[in-house]
């Protein structure tokens, strides 16, 4: 799908026609400085409330600049009800994962440490902009939920079994996830570290609340290839790529 050529910014100010809207200042050097643009370009917005606006640019300084909105382009929209739960990766890989989710329509992005886990600490402030970055490219209408890291453990420990949880498990007898998805309109995917989740979080997760076992096909597949691929899948299955 071909990006627009009119920049198109997330804000959490209300939006309504004929409305104004103050940007922050790393978006009016965005539209200042990097793209040239000055009073009258056309720029949209979305707040993932209200839905999308045209609108045009009335003042723009090295660290401010206020739009007028003029109409809306899109209503809202409700975001399919999928979340992605991941061991955090390295950081180039981390944000791949984090990236590729939003473009494909995730609510939730949840970081869960797990014994093998690359890494111990995510700053989800960070990951929140690359989520803010992919929704405005892609034409999300709002943007993912970055939630703070947790461990496995307490995350299984809490789990409200009405939400599926697709557990890909490349160890054991499962089904594929294309088909496991059936009616599980509201569902979570869990993605392992690279190295895999040990014996003894797999059979905490097999016996966790709401837990749906599922494999990925015959390949060990990288953990980032692993979370695309799952929510590509339950996206063809059950989600809105069915009514696009």
């Amino acid at each position: 799908m071909a990006m627009s050529a009119t920049p198109r910014l997330f804000v959490e100010a209300d939006l309504a026609a004929g409305g104004t809207a103050e940007l922050s200042s790393d978006q009016a050097h965005y539209l200042g400085r990097v793209m040239r643009l000055g009073p009258g370009d056309a720029v949209k917005l979305f707040n993932g409330r209200d839905g999308e606006f045209e609108c045009r640019l009335d003042q723009v300084g090295k660290s401010a600049a206020v739009v007028q909105v003029i109409r809306q382009t899109r209503p809202q929209v409700t975001t399919p009800d999928i979340w992605l739960l991941f061991a955090p990766l390295k950081k180039t890989r981390t944000d791949f994962v984090v990236e590729k989710a939003t473009e494909l329509g995730v609510r939730v992005i949840w970081p869960v440490l797990t014994e093998r886990c690359e890494a111990q600490a995510v700053r989800t402030d960070r990951l929140s902009r690359i989520a803010i970055e992919a929704a405005e490219q892609t034409e999300r209408m709002g943007v993912p939920e970055v939630r703070r890291e947790l461990k496995l453990v307490d995350v299984v420990a809490n789990w409200k079994p009405e939400r599926t949880l697709l557990f890909c498990d490349e160890m054991g007898e499962a089904p594929l996830l294309s088909d496991a998805v059936a009616g599980a309109a509201s569902a979570a995917i869990l993605i392992g570290p690279e190295g895999g989740f040990s014996p003894d979080e797999r059979k905490l997760i097999r016996n966790g609340p709401g837990v749906r076992p599922a494999t990925l096909g015959p390949r060990i597949l990288r953990a980032e290839t692993a979370a695309v691929a799952a929510l590509t899948l339950w996206q063809a299955a059950v989600g809105d790529w069915r009514n696009p």
